[in-house]
């Protein structure tokens, strides 16, 4: 675990800034390229970059303090204020799918604004989303976050005692929930490539892109680590508000691919 990679005097350069810097400006630049095949001008992915970057920020925050409500009682400000009460500079914790929902908000928004396809934007996005996942939990693991419950599995870990993973589950082999998830990321952006070299309808990246990611999400996070103020209970189960909005987000791509699926046995 590695949170810092690199310290010069009172500046740090930290692992999961950086890979998700990095994932952002590939992305753009990617998107980029994939865009005007799609009849979009390349400026609209620049404008529409701002845009994500706003809304991911700001829903992965509001999403984490609406589940972590117990956490700022006496101390409203932290939610937004980068000066913690606690002397700290920053502000740590957010909820990744809160962005999500957010941004696709936001992208259907800005195509009605911008009279843009949203399914041809989203076709374009697809493989960037999935870039991300990748790089960025892998962030999430040198950094000890959104770490998983305890498992005895050969590659289950034990994380150093002063990482958030290492402070809540301390000398336990847990389950390395980030490395799921990066590998899940990397799973969709082949498929999404693969699919893309053939001639396909417009939004079938999108719904790919929302089963696989659902599909992921929902699973895993059966063996991740969360507060039990971010759970609740169904037939005896314990779920997450996470995995709610995944099988959503499941059931959309689900739909979409068949009535894709449709359409064209109906054309055929």
């Amino acid at each position: 675990m590695h949170p810092v990679l690199l310290k010069l005097g009172p500046i740090e350069i930290h692992a999961y800034g950086l890979l998700l810097a990095v994932s952002f400006m590939l992305g753009i630049y990617w998107a980029m390229a994939r865009a005007p095949k799609r009849g979009i001008e390349k400026n609209d992915i620049l404008d529409l970059s701002i845009v994500v970057v706003v809304c991911a920020i700001f829903g992965s925050r509001l999403f984490y303090v609406i589940t972590h409500l117990d956490e700022f009682k006496g101390r409203w400000a932290d939610t937004i204020n980068p000066l913690q009460s606690s002397g700290e500079v920053g502000i740590s914790g957010l909820s990744m799918l809160g962005g999500v929902v957010l941004v696709l908000i936001a992208l259907v928004v800005y195509c009605r604004i911008k009279k843009i396809s949203i399914v041809k934007l989203c076709d374009t996005l697809a493989p960037t989303f999935a870039l991300g996942i990748g790089l960025t939990r892998i962030g999430c693991f040198l950094n000890g976050c959104c770490f998983g419950q305890p498992g005895d599995l050969a590659w289950c870990m034990k994380f150093p005692l002063n990482s958030p993973a290492g402070s809540v589950l301390q000398n336990i082999q847990i389950h390395p929930t980030q490395l799921y998830s990066s590998l899940y990321g990397f799973l969709i952006l082949i498929v999404i490539v693969l699919v893309d070299r053939k001639k396909r309808p417009d939004g079938l990246l999108l719904s790919i892109f929302f089963m696989m990611y659902g599909v992921a999400r929902f699973s895993i996070d059966f063996v991740r680590y969360y507060e039990a103020s971010v759970q609740f209970h169904f037939l005896g189960l314990a779920f997450t508000f996470n995995q709610l909005i995944s099988l959503v987000l499941f059931i959309i791509g689900l739909a979409y691919f068949i009535r894709l699926t449709l359409k064209k046995s109906a054309v055929e």
